[in-house]
């Protein structure tokens, strides 16, 4: 039991904080997650690995298996073979779904993608489907910005087979192999601590972009709330709050459908997943149910920030007019006076005064001050 007890340890490594950017506090780097599509020549076009696990050990052929091959010496000699596919088209799966006894629905599922996540139990396998996540680094968020992208991971799961079909252009599972191939007691489990692995690492993803979006939201509610002319706000790009939220409900489509396949893991016993291993799927439901209220959250936030920003540009629009109108006002005293004085009549008092040009314009810079400083002291101006 020593190994279930270190299962964390191995399939989920130190995650420091992600900040935006991609490095983690203290400026060190963290690893993007491309995929490594690198293909063995001898190798089917579509499989990225093939390998044979046997007590927990991968067994070294001197040559690169086909998925056929591998399929008879784990039929021969016992243990399980793990395959792993990107975006393989149906010639290329055909072969490999008559081979290990796919069903015919969930090979179309994982050769077409754009599937929700999901878990579907068949009578010799099940099918899981993940959506992985990857924060798209960006000096500063637009109305343009791609803040998360989107890929798949679809797995096949039997009592002596394992298959990985991927799709996009990140989320690679070539680390997690090696790490699960250091720990030779987690492997001799069989595919069901592969598929724990997988689900593991794909959750700890969207943990990292969770943390980095936080970030994003933070900066935009700061510009939104911050003092801006005369200490009022000064709002933003409404068309940047508005991207961020489509960016979210991306997040929220990927993480919200996977929370039931998790729970059905870690609470109904399955022939296919050992009873070992599917206990610890339970904290992996966990911390996926953390992700699904933060991403909640984060769409609730969005809204309010986004009503927040468009109440701010109606109170701006009206502070603006109060000023043109109170400007308005102002210039109506003399345009009044002038518009009265420039009448062409014979007899108006005062035309032939010598002191009625400076008295008129004694009056209407005095009437003009003292609207000015009502309406200033009122706050129009």
């Amino acid at each position: 039991m020593s190994m279930i007890r270190d299962l964390r340890a191995v399939v989920r490594p130190a995650r420091p904080s992600l900040l935006k950017g991609g490095v983690r506090k203290g400026g060190v780097r963290m690893d993007t997650g491309a995929y490594d599509t690198t293909r063995d020549p001898a190798m089917p076009s579509a499989v990225v690995d093939c390998a044979v696990y046997r007590d927990g050990a991968r067994v070294e052929f001197g040559h690169a298996l086909t998925p056929q091959e591998a399929m008879r010496q784990v039929r021969r000699d016992g243990g399980f073979v793990w395959i792993g596919l990107h975006e393989p088209t149906e010639a290329e799966f055909s072969g490999i779904a008559g081979e290990f006894g796919l069903h015919p629905l969930a090979v179309e599922d994982a050769v077409q993608a754009h599937q929700r996540p999901k878990l579907e139990r068949y009578d010799d396998s099940l099918f899981t489907v993940f959506k992985t996540i990857h924060y798209v680094e960006h000096d500063r968020l637009t109305a343009n910005s791609e803040v998360v992208e989107t890929g798949e991971v679809m797995c096949f799961t039997g009592k002596d087979f394992f298959i990985t079909v991927r799709h996009g252009g990140q989320g690679s599972l070539r680390a997690l192999r090696h790490r699960l191939q250091d720990d030779p007691e987690l492997l001799a489990k069989g595919p069901s601590a592969v598929l724990h692995a997988i689900a593991d690492h794909v959750v700890d993803g969207y943990i990292a972009v969770a943390d980095a979006v936080q970030d994003d939201i933070d900066e935009v509610e700061t510009e939104v709330f911050s003092p801006g002319r005369k200490g009022t706000p000064r709002g933003t790009d409404a068309g940047r709050i508005y991207q961020l939220k489509r960016e979210v409900l991306e997040f929220k489509r990927a993480v919200s459908p996977l929370l039931r396949p998790m729970q059905l893991l870690s609470e109904r016993p399955m022939r296919l997943v050992d009873p070992d291993i599917q206990k610890y799927f339970r904290d992996v439901a966990d911390h996926l149910a953390r992700v699904q209220e933060q991403v909640i959250g984060f769409d609730e936030l969005l809204n309010s920030i986004l009503q927040a920003n468009l109440a701010q540009a109606s109170v701006t629009q009206n502070e603006d007019m109060r000023k043109i109108t109170s400007w308005a006002a102002i210039i109506a005293v003399p345009t009044m006076v002038c518009g009265v004085y420039g009448m062409n009549f014979d007899y108006m008092p005062e035309l032939h005064w010598k002191f009625g040009y400076p008295v008129v314009m004694t009056v209407m810079v005095g009437m003009c001050v003292g609207i000015h400083r009502t309406l200033k002291r009122n706050g129009w101006l």
